[in-house]
């Protein structure tokens, strides 16, 4: 299911693109922002559900990936907003804050589910919730693009839904993933939730990954001002950019950009590959205790 939905989708996309483009119809604009942002998030997690999750059952990963994503968004708004202020920890306040109201909406959805528990269940629940998160907020972003002070900007608008998409296996489903795997695997048969050390640890890494992948940009800055010694100071970190950047310093802003992201990446995935392998050896384990 997950291949049909991948290239059905996309070519839906494309012809809704294309059909906005020769019109100009805005009343398109929603389709192609809803298809666009959860075209690759619906795909991963059916593609998680088919291969790791079909034991579960069918109707928790619709209730994991609307009603975790929908609750993670508007916590982590909410939060944000009354909480963050800029300053040069604000991407760690936006990792804690976003990792935070993930799990704690993946623990609402299980709530009345206190049979689910264990590594796998929680790799692919925790995944679901998090590509939940991510199309709604890719959504958000896609609207943002497209609505600008001199009307619709649709190249904007398919640029960011490309970007996003590209992007989105690597982000929040990803971390996600890692901190519902742990957090499962030490939840209690009853059902109840534990905190243990290995769980908040897990949340605190994934945070920290998390605020690193969302401050590259600005380190990439600040490192591109050490290596050149400009003698800039720190705050283009928050500033964002670089008064007249040279070609040297423009090279050296994609490879610390492109690279620390890159970098972020394997971490992570090798994480959860590690993860993984726990719940492969579990349920070996599992089978092989089994009289």
């Amino acid at each position: 299911m997950w291949k049909r939905c991948l290239w059905g989708g996309t070519a839906l996309w494309i012809l809704t693109a294309i059909a906005t483009y020769a019109t100009q119809n805005t009343t398109l604009l929603p389709t192609l922002i809803l298809l666009g942002s959860f075209l690759v998030p619906a795909v991963f997690v059916l593609w998680a559900y088919e291969r790791h999750g079909s034991d579960l059952g069918a109707a928790l990963i619709p209730g994991c990936f609307l009603t975790g994503g929908i609750l993670g968004v508007l916590g982590a708004s909410v939060m944000e907003y009354y909480l963050l202020n800029p300053s040069l920890w604000m991407f760690l306040g936006v990792g804690l804050i976003e990792e935070a109201v993930k799990l704690a909406a993946l623990m609402f959805v299980l709530r009345r589910h206190p049979h689910i528990h264990g590594m796998r269940a929680g790799l692919v629940l925790g995944a679901t919730v998090g590509f939940g998160f991510a199309a709604f907020e890719s959504a958000g972003y896609a609207f943002n693009a497209a609505v600008t002070m001199k009307g619709i900007d649709l190249h904007a608008l398919l640029e960011t839904e490309v970007l996003r998409g590209v992007l989105a296996p690597f982000g929040h489903g990803l971390w996600t993933a890692i901190a519902g795997g742990v957090l499962l695997s030490f939840r209690r048969p009853d059902g109840r939730f534990r905190l243990a050390a290995p769980v908040i640890a897990t949340y605190l890494g994934v945070a920290v990954l998390h605020a690193l992948w969302d401050s590259m940009h600005g380190i990439a800055i600040w490192l591109v001002a050490r290596v050149t010694d400009t003698g800039l100071s720190r705050a283009l970190f928050a500033q964002g950019y670089i008064p007249a950047p040279t070609d040297e310093q423009r090279h050296l802003f994609t490879l610390f950009s492109v690279g620390g992201t890159v970098v972020i990446t394997l971490v992570a995935l090798a994480w959860l590959r590690s993860l993984a392998h726990q719940a492969r050896e579990g349920r070996r384990g599992a089978r092989v205790n089994t009289p």
